[in-house]
């Protein structure tokens, strides 16, 4: 290789893998360009090419996650530079990991897509039972393609941007190559054209895939409704964000609260009584004493007596558990105008480093950041659903627990009618959180067919239809209530009948096909594709050659 082509692997490749990744990150909120996800996955392919070298697939593929991380999750600094740090090289890593996995070849077509969406899919379980942070999901959340989650959920919505995304990249990466294999090396045209022919092989059955996947996503089932509407007002008590509890007490936020209720009257904009009134997650908080008890009980039931309408509002209690331990809930209750507490959830996901610490007895001996977190909250096990006084069934998210498709799932299979999500993102300044948390919210509406109602303290406050509509949303800091009827629904889309396994399975079978496709290329010497050189200058022969690669077999 020439020193031309020799720069362009140790810089023009890498950068480009890099900023492939930031394209990716600029589709999700708050920029949610959502092509570009599309765009940063076919330039990614694209800084791949056919079959480099195992260390070369690593280092782009980090280079990629790093882009997109590291700017999507960049609202993490504000909590903890070290954890931003280690969060994103962590993340980044499992993409490269899956660049360096992936096959070759022309099955990299299919591999590529498979085993990055199985690395997506691994970051809703683990580490510390999911942390799905700036997912690629809810880049599509804008755009036409959200209507994917209907059938698969947030992981086909992934495999589906990385699935056309490859396609993409690979006819431009390939004609690319074509052209610049043959000013260098004639004879390398058609080498470079065979591989050419090769690719569109296995692209003549991946697009009708990718086409009949969109098709079903547009006719495939919604739920249905009811007939019967719920009349219902969110209330955010506004304030500043950027604040945290420890340093805010409690006392402004629900006094905040109680003066944006004492705002709502008889004369709404909605045609027909108010329903339910909805607080946001921490609106309440109590210390050693059990809410029931307490003296804003007395003042949340003198509001829901008033406007003769049940209050579902967010709390926090102090508890000890089965072993002795100190720590809290974070609750959503709903309080009649007689005062009586007739339904409860408790949050189920906590968020790992924000609600508990994770290994916190050897995170003590080496750092004392975690005194900011003096107290864990105790997971929640009841079914994620709310019952009114009236017979209505909502299914219920707390914050975090949003960014799970299963957890909305599982109410809305437990009977819930609409979806809840009562938040709190006033930690946080900027909008990256709070527009991806609306983004996430905009993916359970569609995945399940149900309206979501989301209620912040400080923004954003905000209803979606099924369709993933943002009917209405507030601003950041203002004191508000918005109005909304909406309509309850019952029945399964796909994705709430079937849930994220059976999609799971597909991207294991299709991963694994792949990989044995191209092991099996590469014994019989079907296929010809000329490796990628090393990044290294001076590099030996047998460094810039990948044992993935194909190549003839010799003559008998």
């Amino acid at each position: 290789m020439n020193d031309r082509g020799r720069l362009h692997e140790r810089l023009a490749a890498p950068a480009l893998a890099l900023g492939s990744g930031v394209l990716v990150a600029l589709a999700l909120p708050p920029w949610g360009f959502w092509p570009l996800a599309f765009i940063g996955i076919a330039l990614f392919e694209i800084s791949l090419g056919a079959a480099p070298a195992r260390r070369t697939r690593w280092r782009r593929g980090w280079l990629f996650g790093a882009g997109w991380m590291f700017l999507g999750m960049g609202w993490m600094v504000q909590l903890t530079l070290p954890g931003y740090l280690v969060a994103g090289a962590i993340f980044a890593s499992l993409h490269g990991a899956a660049a360096m996995v992936a096959p070759t070849g022309r099955w990299r077509l299919v591999g590529r897509p498979a085993i990055h969406t199985l690395v997506e899919a691994l970051r809703f379980s683990f580490p510390f039972g999911g942390v799905p942070l700036a997912s690629l999901g809810i880049s599509q959340a804008g755009g036409p393609f959200i209507e994917v989650a209907k059938i698969g959920g947030v992981i086909l919505v992934t495999w589906f941007v990385f699935q056309v995304g490859v396609l993409l990249g690979s006819g431009a990466g390939d004609t690319w190559a074509a052209l610049r294999r043959a000013a260098d090396d004639g004879d390398r045209v058609a080498r470079a054209e065979a591989g050419v022919r090769s690719d569109e092989r296995v692209s003549r059955w991946a697009i009708p895939i990718v086409a009949t996947v969109a098709f079903l996503a547009v006719t495939s089932m919604e739920g249905n409704d009811t007939g019967e509407v719920l009349r219902v007002a969110a209330v955010q008590g506004g304030g500043e964000q950027g604040t945290r509890a420890i340093d805010t007490p409690s006392e402004i936020v629900t006094g905040r609260l109680i003066e944006a209720t004492q705002t709502i009257d008889d004369d709404t904009p909605l045609d027909g009584p108010l329903d339910l009134v909805v607080w946001p997650e921490n609106g309440i908080d109590v210390d050693d004493i059990a809410f029931s008890d307490s003296a804003i009980a007395q003042e949340v039931a003198a509001e829901a007596a008033r406007l003769d309408v049940p209050l579902s509002v967010g709390l926090t209690e102090d508890v000890v558990d089965e072993d002795g331990t100190s720590g809290y809930t974070n609750a959503q209750v709903v309080v009649t105008p007689d005062g009586d507490i007739v339904s409860r959830y408790d949050k189920v996901r906590r968020v790992p480093f924000g609600e508990y610490v994770p290994l916190r007895g050897l995170l003590e001996r080496i750092t004392s950041a975690i005194d900011q977190i003096p107290r864990d909250a105790i997971a929640g096990t009841e079914p994620a659903v709310l019952d009114l006084p009236t017979g209505e069934r909502l299914a219920v998210v707390i914050s975090w627990e949003v960014f799970f498709g299963g957890r909305a799932r599982e109410g809305v299979e437990l009977g819930g009618e609409a979806i809840l999500n009562p938040t709190n993102g006033a930690s946080y300044t900027g909008t990256i959180v709070q527009t991806q948390q609306v983004a996430s919210s905009r993916l359970r509406a569609v995945e399940t067919g149900r309206w979501v109602v989301q209620v912040s303290p400080t923004g954003f406050t905000a209803f979606i239809s099924p369709e993933g509509e943002v009917v209405q949303r507030t601003a950041q800091r203002e004191q508000a209530v918005l109005y909304q009827e909406i309509e309850l629904r019952t029945g399964n889309t796909w994705y709430s009948a079937m849930g994220d396994r059976p999609i799971i399975v597909i991207m294991v079978l299709l991963a694994g096909a792949s990989i044995a496709l191209a092991r099996r290329d590469q014994r019989l010497g079907d296929v010809v594709v000329e490796t990628a050189s090393t990044d290294e200058p001076g590099a030996s022969e047998a460094d810039d050659i990948d044992d993935d690669v194909v190549r003839p077999r010799s003559p008998a």
